[in-house]
């Protein structure tokens, strides 16, 4: 077996054997005498021989147990959203197989945790579709046989009551477009049957009363797979919805652009924003989504500036 591939528990009893063997022999064969009595000049002797000896075991063992070192920084320092974090490999011996080692772990549970949140995204989006049509098929459906029907007793119901009827039925139309619109966000069908820019417009033009929505798409983009369409509505509706619930905003701006060899979703508002902004499940699941093909999420506030949510999503021909 060679030295480099040695475990490291010999490795370091090697080293220490050799220093001692070093020192001794070292010590043997140098004129330097200890008296019974250890003389001063002895004493002083004898602390430069132990001091030299802790010295070359000490830069042994750095050379062996330094890349150890460097894969406990790497893991104290690693993180699940920002993958592509690498220790590169120096020299040889055990430190640096640990290193290798690292690094391929990192590689499997990087690959299996994008194979995991693919499939439970995939579940996830089958789910929203299952409900969805419930809601559209049943709900839905049982609400417009209740507004028919209170539509028809009007006319047989005595005009005293004849109010108190349609408010009911304006009621129950509320109902109706708040489960069309439920539906509608849980599956947009338009992003299937007429692509992505017409579903960001229709994102843009049902985020509510209260907030005014500017969109701008730019011209000559390309056609994005189906899985990357998926993810780019998605983080512009969590964004949206995020101005809505938190942002305070009177108006925000959707832009989705080409730039170079990558196309770039934008959503910003001019809403109160925060100085320190800590990333809940709403940022931590888009972030997640743009891993899954590979693009980039970054999240800037700032108070009294809003809050910008900016998607990079890399081409095939340039990725």
């Amino acid at each position: 077996m060679r030295l480099r591939d040695l475990p490291l528990y010999w490795k370091v009893c090697l080293i220490n054997g050799g220093v001692f063997c070093v020192g001794t022999v070292a010590l043997a064969l140098s004129p330097a005498k200890v008296s019974e009595r250890v003389l001063a000049s002895e004493a002083v002797v004898l602390a430069v021989g132990l001091a030299a000896m802790a010295l070359l075991n000490a830069v042994l063992l750095r050379a062996s147990l330094a890349p150890i070192d460097r894969v406990i920084r790497a893991m104290d320092s690693v993180r699940r959203l920002a993958p592509g974090q690498r220790l590169i490999p120096r020299g040889s011996g055990p430190g640096t197989r640990l290193a290798e080692s690292y690094n391929a772990m990192l590689d499997r549970l990087e690959t299996e945790r994008s194979t995991s949140n693919a499939k439970a995204l995939a579940a996830q989006e089958a789910e929203r579709h299952r409900i969805a049509q419930e809601l559209h098929d049943e709900v839905g459906q049982s609400l417009t046989v209740v507004l028919l029907g209170l539509k028809r007793l009007e006319a047989h119901v005595p005009d005293a009551v004849r109010g108190e009827l349609a408010t009911v039925r304006e009621s129950a139309r509320e109902g109706l477009d708040d489960v069309r619109r439920v539906a509608r966000r849980l599956r947009p069908g338009v992003l299937d049957d007429l692509g992505l820019h017409a579903a960001l417009s229709a994102l843009c033009t049902d985020v509510g009363p209260d907030l005014a929505v500017r969109r701008t798409v730019g011209r000559g983009l390309p056609e994005l797979p189906d899985e990357a369409e998926l993810v780019v509505y998605r983080v512009a509706q969590e964004a949206l919805t995020n101005v809505v619930r938190h942002a305070r905003a009177a108006t925000a701006r959707l832009s989705f652009t080409k730039v170079g060899d990558q196309v770039i979703l934008e959503v910003t508002d001019d809403g109160c924003g925060c100085r320190d902004l800590v990333p809940g499940a709403g940022i931590t699941g888009m972030r997640e989504r743009a891993l899954l093909i590979g693009a980039t999420l970054e999240v800037a506030s700032a108070p009294g500036r809003g809050t910008a949510v900016r998607l990079m999503v890399p081409l095939e021909g340039g990725a």
